[in-house]
C-alpha cells in the first residue's frame, strides 16, 4: 500500500487522535477509554479491511476503519460508563494515578485500564484481623458494587485476596482465598460466580517493611472484564 492509499485512514485516525487526551493523575471522569477504543478499533479494522478488500483502492481499509472504530467505541464506552457508575456507587472517584493503590488513606480505589476495571478494597475496612467475615460496612460497599454489575450481564468478574508476609505462606494463601470468596459470594449476580484467587503475600504493592506498608498490602481486588480471554493471573 503506497502513501496515497493511507490517506483516507489517516484522516480518520487524525480526527480520533485529536480528541484523545491523557487521563488526569488524580481522578478521571472522562471517557478516554471510549476514545482510545475507537482509535485502536479503527487501526485494527483498517488492516483487516484492507487485507480482505481490493488492493487497488482504499475503500476496504476505510470501511474497515469505520467498522473498527464503532466496535472500539462501544467497548471503550462500556468500560468508562461502568467504572464511573461503580465509583459513584462506592462514594469515590475514578483514580488513574498509579500511586493511588499505594495510598493508605484510600480505603477504596477504582481504576480504569484499556481492557478492564479494577476495584481495590483495603483490608482495614473489610475484615477483622485474621477473619474472612465481611464487616457490615464492607458488606454494604460490596453489595453496592453488585447492584451495578447486575446492569452488565456480559461482564466477567475476578476476585483476588492479598495479605502481608506475616505468618506462613500457606496460612496466608488460605486466608486470602477465603476473603476473596466472601466478596465473590456477594458479587455472584446474573447467574455467574466470579473467579477467585488467593494470592497470599504475592504481588505486594509496597515492601512489607513496616506496619503501614503491611496494611497497604492487605487488600481484596475485583477485576471486571468484557472479554474473558483478556483476564490474567492477579497473583503474578
Amino acid at each position: 500500500m503506497n502513501i496515497k492509499k493511507y490517506f483516507g485512514l489517516g484522516a480518520i485516525l487524525l480526527l480520533l487522535s485529536g480528541c484523545y487526551n491523557q487521563p488526569g493523575l488524580v481522578s478521571d471522569n472522562s471517557y478516554n477509554r471510549t476514545k482510545t477504543g475507537a482509535l485502536l478499533g479503527a487501526v485494527t479494522g483498517a488492516v483487516v479491511g484492507y487485507n480482505s478488500g481490493n488492493h487497488h483502492n482504499k475503500r476496504g481499509a476505510v470501511a474497515g476503519a469505520v467498522a473498527g472504530a464503532v466496535a472500539g467505541t462501544s467497548i471503550g464506552y462500556l468500560l468508562d460508563r461502568q467504572a464511573n457508575q461503580i465509583a459513584d456507587a462506592l462514594g469515590t472517584g475514578v483514580a488513574n494515578d498509579p500511586l493511588a493503590a499505594k495510598d493508605p488513606n484510600r480505603t477504596i480505589v477504582v481504576m480504569k485500564y484499556p481492557d478492564h476495571v479494577r476495584v481495590l478494597f483495603r483490608d482495614k475496612m473489610m475484615f477483622a484481623t485474621g477473619s474472612s467475615k465481611l464487616q457490615p460496612s464492607a458488606r454494604n460497599k460490596v453489595a453496592r458494587l453488585a447492584s451495578v454489575l447486575r446492569q452488565y450481564p456480559q461482564t466477567v468478574v475476578g476476585v483476588a485476596g492479598f495479605t502481608d508476609n506475616r505468618g506462613s505462606y500457606s496460612y496466608n494463601q488460605k486466608l486470602s482465598l477465603n476473603r476473596a470468596a466472601s466478596v465473590a459470594r456477594l458479587l455472584s449476580v446474573n447467574g455467574k460466580r466470579p473467579r477467585i484467587k488467593g494470592c497470599s503475600y504475592n504481588k505486594p504493592l509496597v515492601p512489607n517493611t513496616s506496619a503501614r506498608n503491611m496494611a497497604i498490602n492487605r487488600r481484596v481486588e475485583v477485576y471486571l472484564y468484557n472479554d474473558p480471554s483478556r483476564m490474567t493471573d492477579p497473583c503474578q
